[in-house]
Formats: C-alpha cells, structure tokens, sequence
C-alpha cells in the first residue's frame, strides 16, 4: 500500500511490443525526478519540512514538484511558462502550491530567460526560498535508480538500448548509467527537436515543434552528453505521426516525445544487427496534446515509409528527421561530446 499519491504514479510500467521492444509507460515521468530530489535535500539536511522550493517550469515538471512538496509537508512555488493549462493550475492551487506565468514571449529562449530572471528575483526577495534547478543540480539524477533497477530485474539479460527524449538529460542519463554500473551493455539513443542548443541543432528551426519537453533554448548542466551513442532529431510531424502509429498499434496514448522515441526506435532496431532489446521512454500521457497532435491524425504519415537523413556533421541537419552516430561525430572531432554536469555521486 502506498503512503501517497505521489509514490503510486510515479511507478511506470513495461509493455512489450515485440520480443525485442518494450515501452517504458509513465504517467507523468518527472515525478521519480522530483521525489527524489526532494527526498535527498531533506535526508541531507539541505531543506527542512515547511521550507519552500522554488523552480521554473513549462508544466510537468510544476506537478512532480507540486506533489513531492505535498508528500514531505514544504511549500512549493512555481515560476511557469504560458503553456501551463488550467488544468495543471487548478491542481496546483489545490495542492497548495503557488504560480506565477511569466508574460507570452516570441520564442523558447526568452520565455526560458524570463523565468529564470524571475527566480532571482524571488530568491532575492526571500533568500531562504530554495531553488529546485531542475536543469542544472544532479540531485535529479537520484529518482530514476529504482527505474534502472526495475529494467534491470525485469528485462532478461542482454544488450540493451535505451531510447528516449533528452530534455533535462536527467531521466535517459540516470537509467542508462545505472544500468551501465550493474554491467547492463546499453546503448543510449537520444532524441532531440530541431531548434535545440543541446546537441547543435539551434540553426534548423521548427516553428511546429513543441520543444520545451525534449530540447532546450538554453544549456542544461544536468545533460552529460558523452553517455549518449546515437542522435535523433525529429520534427513536429514525425513526432506527431510516431505517436498517432504508436497509439493505433498498440492503444498507448503518449506525448510527442514519445512519438518521436517511437519512431527512432523502430528506425535503430531495424539496423541493429547486435539483437539488443530495445527500451523506449513514454514521459507522460498524451492529453496535452490533443489538439496540438491527436486531432490532426488523418495528416499523419505512414511510418514505413519515413526514413532519416543519416548525417556526419551538424551542418548536415534537415528537417524532417535526421540521425547520426554522436561518438562517432565526436571521434572525427566534429564536435565535443564533454558536458558541464558533475559525476553522478551519492
């Protein structure tokens, strides 16, 4: 029996597609992230019970925050994008956790750099307010142990690849290095949208895509890019299409990223010739985006017929989907695989 909500969605669940694929399905993924930081700050005695945690959010994140603080008693105050719906804030008001929307910006980047301007000037203003840094502090890196553990145990033993939305870096860099330290052979295969700093892709936009999930405008410390093999980057209507194919196939209702994972993975299991089991990462549920993707499925692709553009340098990226080997670009000396994250330690 669970002590709280929190503790009973945080737990995911894997469904075997194919002898060699399974899908690792959360409800709302970052809420592993957010227990278990919030539990570490406590056990380390960073944060006492009734102190206020403070973070910048486009939305999931604000929920896993909102619910950690409400499972160890703290305060809980979000600094959030326009995308938080009225959905997501008429929970958070009855959790108890306070929001603030930053003003509509043209672009990512901006509305990333009005949050974080806003954070310092809360933090300013009440200097015992501890600030969460999702994208930056390894804490993040904590939850996701027991996610690794799970796969390990219920995944026969074998060459795996971890597929997955980059983002934060946190979910597919935790698993993949716990994995990686219980002697699991992973291969880690990102996924990216175009229009994100995090792996060079800021030159090719995609006004379509909702990047917040699985890209960034800016850097994110927590992303340790040398774990990473191999690189997707998706557009909007192969996301779209992935998710649409996955949900019809399969009756997983899933997120963009999801889709986008979907698709990678098929596309890297089809040229594998080593037999790993494939592991593909659903972050969250696809509610937020029916209007966005799901109502728009008769525009979707057929899947079989999507095929990427295999690059060797960054210029070489393209809409509509592009992938490359990540070690291998950064063997030739195309790019630095080195990232500014610290060790997972603790």
């Amino acid at each position: 029996m669970h002590v709280h909500i929190a503790e009973a969605v945080k737990k995911p669940d894997l469904i075997s597609l194919q002898p060699d694929m399974v899908c690792l399905r959360f409800e709302t993924m970052k809420i592993y992230s957010a227990l278990g930081a919030v539990r570490h700050l406590l056990e380390s005695g960073v944060v006492k019970p009734g102190d206020t945690l403070i973070d910048s959010s486009s939305g999931i994140y604000a929920q896993a925050l909102a619910l950690a603080c409400h499972r160890y008693g703290m305060k809980c105050h979000i600094v959030g994008s326009t995308t938080v719906d009225r959905t997501l804030r008429v929970q958070l008001e009855i959790l108890g956790a306070t929001l603030e929307q930053v003003k509509p910006s043209k672009n990512l980047r901006l509305d990333q750099e009005l949050r974080v301007r806003r954070i310092a000037e809360i933090l300013e203003a009440n200097p015992s307010y501890h600030w969460m840094r999702q994208y930056h502090d390894s804490i993040h890196y904590y939850g996701y142990r027991d996610v690794a553990g799970a796969i390990d145990r219920e995944i026969p033993s074998g060459p795996l690849a971890l597929v997955g939305g980059v983002g934060s870096g946190a979910s597919t860099g935790a698993i993949a290095t716990c994995l990686r330290d219980a002697g699991r052979d992973v291969s880690l295969v990102g996924v990216q949208p175009f229009g994100s700093v995090t792996f060079g892709s800021e030159h090719v936009s995609d006004p379509d895509m909702i990047i917040a999930g699985i890209g960034s405008a800016i850097e994110f410390k927590n992303v340790r890019r040398e774990l990473y093999d191999r690189l997707h980057w998706v557009n909007f209507d192969c996301a779209m299409s992935g998710a649409v194919n996955l949900l019809r196939n399969s009756g997983i209702f899933a997120g963009l990223s999801t889709g986008a994972a979907y698709l990678a993975t098929l596309w890297e299991r089809r040229r594998d010739d080593n037999s790993r089991t494939y592991v593909f990462i659903a972050a969250d549920t696809g509610h937020r985006y029916v209007e966005s993707a799901y109502a728009r499925h008769a525009e979707a692709h057929d899947i079989d017929a999507l095929k990427p553009h295999e690059i060797t340098s960054l210029d070489e990226l393209r809409h509509p989907w592009s992938t490359t080997s990540w070690s291998g670009l950064c063997a030739m000396g195309e790019i630095s695989a080195a990232a500014p994250g610290t060790p997972l330690q603790g």
